[in-house]
């Protein structure tokens, strides 16, 4: 593991590194509006994937590091991915361009321009809690390469059942939330929840080719 500060227009940002032995392909993922880099489905990925020849990446954007509690505007969101996607490609290979909720549309706005070769959208948030007619959809479906959407079932930001037809993939983590958290009463346990994310994210990197 390797941590490494970018400096952005929006300030300074942190990747750390979970490289893998003989990596072809590198993951680089970001947070959400409301939280970190310490979210479980982005540590699953960074403890699994390595592992199967995928360098992951997980990227704090600058307001987090610089420990402000609320995300700015997308835009500023998308000049700090940009500044910080030299580091990013550096190793020479493949990126694929991801993130949780805020960090997942981010990815797929600014997908084509960077050259990723494909969006990994965990969580994506297709809308506002509740708001069903304010749709992101166009944020996914313009992603322009190929795009795989983990969404827990009972997302708030969007059930699965809600997203349009697309060239996109969707998996579905059963009675996950927005968050991958599932119920105690839920009929699969928390770490299988998160097994569905890493085993689904697995299968699809390997028919990336």
């Amino acid at each position: 593991m390797k941590t490494e500060i970018i400096s952005t227009e929006t300030g300074d940002a942190r990747i750390t590194w979970h490289p893998a032995k003989k990596a072809r392909l590198v993951l680089a993922v970001s947070h959400g509006a409301g939280g970190g880099v310490e979210a479980r489905d982005l540590q699953a990925l960074a403890r699994v994937l390595p592992g199967h020849g995928v360098s992951v990446a997980l990227v704090e954007q600058p307001w987090r590091v610089a420990g402000k509690k609320l995300a700015p505007a997308p835009k500023t969101l998308d000049v700090g991915w940009r500044g910080l996607w030299p580091a990013l490609v550096k190793p020479g290979l493949p990126v694929i361009s991801g993130g949780r909720s805020a960090g997942a549309r981010v990815a797929c706005r600014t997908a084509v321009e960077l050259g990723a070769a494909a969006v990994l959208a965990l969580s994506f948030p297709l809308h506002p809690p509740g708001k069903p007619e304010r749709s992101r959809a166009d944020e996914l479906l313009g992603s322009g390469v190929p795009t795989l959407v983990v969404q827990g079932g009972n997302d708030p930001f969007g059930k699965p059942g809600e997203f349009p037809e697309g060239s996109f993939e969707l998996v579905e983590v059963p009675y996950g939330d927005h968050g991958f958290a599932v119920p105690k009463r839920a009929e699969i346990t928390q770490d299988e929840a998160v097994t569905v994310i890493t085993d689904a994210v697995l299968k699809w990197v390997g028919s990336l080719g």
